[in-house]
């Protein structure tokens, strides 16, 4: 049975506008000198391309590249993998050519890996909790091929380094990745994609730094990290926050090794939106081959990170200050259509009442056919509606 259309919830994304003639560059300054200006980012400045290196992990950065101010380039081609079978690994390499990318950080490095040309439009691709930049693997290709596409590794995930010991993952951590990964670049303006918690991290960027974003693409979120609305059950959250970590520092566990099948069996266990494709994309980089097994490259630290709350009033009031240039999209079996949702997510709830009423007109929301994955699972569904976001010309030129 085919799949039904996607709804409109909201408002149309607007189709790209025809224009005769060679189109300026969003942002890109009338005529000769300086490159950028009061309008718009500077063109990203190409990165400094190193050798290639046939290994499947990122080496850490020597002494030369931390002092270096841009990202460095790692291999081109598609990810290397060893154990997962011909037809996935056959059928990811045709997806399109990428870049492997690393930005040193004080603790290491923050990885990250690129399609499209660099003179192109830069767009930063933001991935879940728990998830890697290979979330964006199967979307990517589909999209406009004039941009300058980057999805970074948040520090603990995928190829990012881990934090420092003793340190706990703080929502505004992630925030800060983003921010160093566009100095890094040299981005002055800059459109954001973020899927699920990517796209909590994408909508505090926004709000933070409003005149480095241009549009922003929330998939299968609102923008927020909402907290309890109880104060003691607040209080007891970020109790538990440091009491893990204490946990988890006693205990000293050697991160488990198991065999592939293991790995994406327990990967898919955890997350029942995840096709075994989908799933074993993300294991391509999220899990380092050992002589024992697959071990998950993500920092168990992750589990208990400290969220930022907001109240309602103040989701709306944020939404307000970046409205028109706001792209969602939810799926129908998603985690956050409201008639999925749980009866005791009043917050959330409470927040779709607001975009009914306040936001209506401003936010273009589009609900699909699909899962909390449906970019990865089935990219095809949402390519088109992004595609066109992202092209538009007839929505305002700035926050």
């Amino acid at each position: 049975m085919a799949a039904p259309p996607p709804r409109r919830l909201f408002r149309a994304v607007a189709a790209p506008r025809r224009r005769s003639g060679r189109k300026r560059r969003p942002g890109a300054p009338r005529g000769g000198g300086e490159q950028g200006g009061a309008d718009g980012p500077p063109r990203p400045a190409p990165p400094r391309r190193r050798a290639a290196s046939s290994s499947s992990g990122l080496a850490p950065p020597s002494r030369a590249d931390r002092a270096s101010s841009g990202p460095l380039i790692r291999s081109l081609g598609p990810t290397p993998s060893t154990w997962l079978s011909r037809d996935i690994t056959r059928e990811h390499s045709i997806l399109g050519m990428f870049s492997e990318l690393k930005f040193p950080v004080p603790w290491g490095h923050v990885a990250a890996k690129a399609w499209g040309p660099s003179e192109g439009y830069p767009v930063l691709c933001l991935h879940g909790w728990l998830d890697n930049a290979n979330t964006f693997d199967k979307l990517i290709p589909l999209l406009p091929r004039d941009r300058y596409y980057v999805a970074m590794d948040f520090s603990g995930h995928g190829l990012s380094s881990h934090r420092p010991a003793g340190s706990p993952y703080h929502f505004l951590d992630y925030v800060s990745d983003v921010r160093r990964v566009a100095a890094a670049l040299q981005w002055r303006r800059f459109t954001l994609m973020g899927h699920s918690m990517g796209g909590c991290v994408a909508g505090m960027f926004c709000f933070l730094y409003p005149e480095m974003v241009d549009k922003l693409i929330l998939l299968e979120n609102l923008g927020f990290l909402l907290g309890p609305e109880d104060t003691e059950a607040w209080l007891k959250s970020k109790r538990m926050v440091i009491d893990r970590l204490l946990s988890l520092e006693a205990k000293q566990q050697t991160p488990k090794a198991r065999s592939p099948e293991a790995a994406l069996q327990r990967l898919l266990e955890a997350n029942r939106h995840l096709t075994a494709e989908g799933g074993a994309i993300l294991l391509q980089r999220g899990a380092t081959e050992t002589p024992a097994g697959l071990v998950y490259n993500r920092d168990m630290r992750v589990h208990m990170q400290s969220r930022e709350s907001f109240t309602v009033e103040q989701c709306v009031k944020l939404l307000q200050k970046i409205q028109d240039r706001v792209l969602i999209i939810i799926a129908q079996d998603g985690l956050l259509v409201p008639h999925n949702l749980d009866s005791t997510n009043h917050v959330v709830k409470a927040l779709w009442e607001a975009f009914e009423s306040t936001l209506k007109q401003h936010i273009q929301l589009v609900e699909v056919p699909g899962s909390h994955f449906v970019h990865l699972n089935e990219p095809e569904v949402v390519s088109g509606i992004i595609g066109n976001f992202l092209t538009a010309q007839n929505t305002r030129a700035r926050l």
